[in-house]
């Protein structure tokens, strides 16, 4: 695998996110090899403050070429400098511009909404958010005990809105609208930005990974709350989950 430098690319990522899954698919599409670190869970925010220089709070962010980079969409540019083949913005300004504007619409616009919808029917479901930490991190969910359990689900109920049932009804809005953008700028064919796999069906697919589960993801989960159950098998026949289920089979390469 290459690399522009003689130390491997370093990528601080949260296993479980649909955004550090965008990043990883693009170092990995990219032939990018990385190491990967996970924080403990619950350590994110102040790390990712720590990292940018308080430029981010949020992970993922990727050590490459001597600096730090934080925000999927900005470390996807970086990549596509440093690493330009195979490509993921279009050669055409034209079609440049249509796919970063729809990368930033399902960044703003779906991708906030699955995570608060996820993480709403885990609230509502602690066996499967304790089956679903002892597969992501099985050491550090055993050594966090209890008491740091109920502190990550503190956490994740104050950043999301996780107790919010309007909120998460209104999430679920956002997902089924978000299914409907992108069908209908689908329409007939097999990408969203001409006729080749660019950054706007990456950052799509990935973002509603984890109401398809695709096998091809960096993490499978075996078993969902009943709500994200039930809507996996809602929107299971529509065009668009069968194309995020495409989308990893026919582009998404092995982890590096």
């Amino acid at each position: 695998m290459r690399t522009t430098t003689a130390t491997k690319p370093t990528l601080w990522h949260i296993t479980v996110s649909h955004y550090s899954e965008k990043v990883r698919w693009a170092l990995d599409y990219k032939g990018v090899g990385y190491e990967g670190r996970t924080p403990l869970p619950g350590l994110h925010m102040p790390l990712g403050l720590w990292l940018t220089r308080g430029r981010h709070y949020t992970l993922p962010v990727l050590e490459i070429d001597g600096g730090r980079i934080g925000d999927s969409t900005a470390i996807i540019a970086a990549l596509e400098e440093l690493h330009p083949q195979p490509r993921l913005y279009p050669g055409t300004p034209e079609l440049r511009r249509r796919a970063l504007a729809l990368e930033e619409w399902f960044d703003e616009e779906v991708g906030p909404y699955v995570r608060r919808f996820v993480f709403h029917a885990l609230m509502g479901d602690p066996d499967c958010f304790a089956e679903i930490g002892a597969q992501i991190s099985p050491r550090a969910f055993e050594m966090m005990g209890p008491g740091g359990r109920r502190g990550v689900q503190a956490l994740i109920v104050r950043r999301y809105r996780a107790h919010d049932d309007a909120a998460a009804e209104d999430a679920l809005a956002k997902v089924l609208a978000g299914f409907d953008r992108l069908e209908a700028e689908l329409g007939a064919g097999d990408y969203l930005a001409g006729d080749a796999f660019s950054v706007a069906d990456l950052t799509a697919a990935a973002l509603l990974y984890p109401l398809v589960r695709p096998p091809e993801a960096t993490l499978t989960i075996a078993r969902m709350p009943e709500p994200v159950e039930r809507l996996q098998a809602q929107l299971r026949p529509r065009h668009g989950y069968r194309w995020v289920e495409e989308m990893f089979q026919r582009h998404r390469r092995p982890p590096g």
